[in-house]
């Protein structure tokens, strides 16, 4: 039996993305994938006070981080991009700033994970009117990014927040 010929064109996609998009989406995969690695850094490394249940918040940011690194990876292959998620590229294009060696403190520890999370909230939130007008489709898997990572950021932070004190403090009504 002979191999059925196979065709050298295939259906044209309804969207791919262009190289504006792709390395927007390329920023955002970088810092996903390196927030996982610092808080997998952070919760080996973390001692003190509290040290349990931070322990297991850091694991349940790394989870997710990983979760949305691969579910956007995922879908920029689906936008016919290359993710590079390579540890050369990710320390090279990340915008987080390293994690400490050693042992950290838990209240230090809850700072700089507080701003490495952010900074990613930022950073999708720096490309994201781009994204959306490009792809809305993935601009509502940037919502949802943000809504988990502040959601985190606020469980987080808040083992070193003093009720009514500690800023951002918050509003009212």
């Amino acid at each position: 039996m002979t191999p059925t010929s196979t065709s050298t064109t295939s259906p044209a996609p309804a969207f791919r993305a262009d190289e504006a998009l792709a390395d927007r989406l390329q920023r955002v995969h970088v810092e996903l994938i390196d927030l996982h690695l610092q808080g997998k850094q952070a919760h080996w490394n973390v001692v003190g006070r509290n040290f349990r249940d931070l322990h297991l918040q850091l694991d349940e940011l790394v989870a997710v981080a990983r979760g949305f690194s691969d579910d956007l990876a995922e879908r920029m292959r689906a936008l016919y991009v290359t993710p590079d998620g390579r540890p050369g590229t990710v320390a090279e294009q990340s915008s987080l700033p390293p994690f400490p060696a050693g042992e950290v403190d838990t209240a230090e520890t809850v700072d700089l994970i507080t701003g490495r999370i952010y900074g990613v909230c930022s950073t999708i939130r720096e490309v994201h009117d781009d994204v959306d007008e490009a792809d809305p489709t993935t601009a509502d898997q940037f919502h949802g990014f943000l809504e988990r990572f502040e959601q985190l950021a606020w469980m987080v932070s808040a083992e070193n927040r003093v009720a009514d004190r500690t800023d951002p403090r918050p509003i009212h009504e």
